[in-house]
């Protein structure tokens, strides 16, 4: 986390520079491994966010995706209503706009969203700490497409987390045992068109809670990382992602920042407004957060702590507990 204090919530008065994060094919991991491994790593180290090209990810797949996140959205508020669960943290169905908040933020996200889990069967040892799914009627076909989405997105994450894996000197199954039946959640995010005086941003400035997220690009732009590589006083500068066409966005997020005791660090990003002439317009985006098993024991890898390193973490907590308080903090549980 930074010890700064976070941007206001405010949209940028000028254009951001764009992040020169390279384009990596994740079909260079089967003919490279090490080199591969090393390229994501050095994008984490110096960004915390990467670009990967041939993720796996079927184009049909992902096109019907966003229909259906279309259409659902586009739904009469009091249906989608329906999905939303009360006192459920936003793990499952539907959370209404202006419902999550940043840390340390004073104005609340001008967004709504719908949660996707992993899918267990009947007496599954995690049934109590992962909530069972919410499956609406409308639109048509979109369980069998969310459930086929969640699994092209779990079997991109095993890759990746391979690959981090081989950068930290670690095997490259190390995270396996990790993620098996983890709590990993797909976001259906929805920005609705906003007034060109509308106070807050589409998403303040956060860092995610998860492992890592795999984010597929939206139409409209937004999304900004804070490269600290040049931080001031007033902290660092913001920085435009704008992925290749088909390519998806991954990032660190506080989890692997805290078991790699910031060896790859969770940058801080955000979704500002679009200038007034683009306010009119929807934007859509899907990430997919990575997370471990509930029972995972967040502990730092011993060989992230050097002379010039100490361990910032000395005692460990599960990612289950981890999650809860992340969750306090942005507002979806209350304690």
């Amino acid at each position: 986390m930074l010890d700064t204090p976070l941007a206001p919530d405010t949209a940028p008065d000028t254009a951001p520079d764009t992040a020169e994060v390279p384009a990596l094919s994740l079909a260079d991991q089967l003919r490279d491994p090490d080199a591969f491994a090393a390229a994501l790593g050095a994008s984490f180290r110096r960004f915390g966010f990467a670009v990967v090209r041939d993720h796996g990810v079927a184009q049909d797949l992902i096109d019907r995706a966003w229909e259906q996140t279309a259409a659902l959205f586009a739904l009469p508020d009091e249906e989608k209503r329906r999905h939303f669960i009360a006192g459920g943290g936003g793990a499952r169905g539907y959370t209404p706009f202006k419902t999550e908040i940043a840390k340390g933020a004073h104005q609340v996200d001008l967004k709504e969203f719908w949660h996707v889990g992993r899918e267990l069967p009947a007496g599954h040892r995690f049934a109590d700490s992962m909530a069972p799914n919410v499956w609406p009627a409308r639109p048509e076909g979109f369980r069998e497409t969310f459930v086929e989405l969640f699994a092209a997105f779990d079997r991109a994450g095993d890759q990746l987390l391979s690959a981090i894996a081989r950068h930290l000197g670690l095997a490259p199954d190390w995270f396996d045992r990790a993620v098996a039946d983890g709590n990993s959640v797909l976001r259906l995010l929805h920005y609705p068109p906003i007034a060109p005086d509308a106070q807050g941003v589409r998403a303040g400035a956060h860092e995610d809670i998860n492992l890592i997220t795999l984010l597929l690009g939206a139409d409209e732009a937004g999304l900004e990382l804070l490269d600290r590589s040049q931080e001031t006083e007033v902290g660092g500068r913001w920085l435009a992602i704008k992925p290749p066409a088909g390519a998806m966005v991954v990032n660190v997020g506080d989890m692997l920042q805290r078991l790699t005791n910031h060896v790859l660090p969770s940058t801080t990003h955000r979704v500002v407004n679009p200038p007034p002439e683009r306010r009119g317009h929807s934007r859509y985006s899907m990430p997919f957060f990575l997370h471990p098993a509930p029972d995972f024991l967040i502990e730092t890898l011993p060989g992230t702590v050097t002379a010039d390193n100490s361990n910032r973490y000395p005692t460990p907590i599960t990612a289950h507990d981890y999650l809860h308080e992340r969750l306090v903090e942005i507002g979806l549980v209350k304690k």
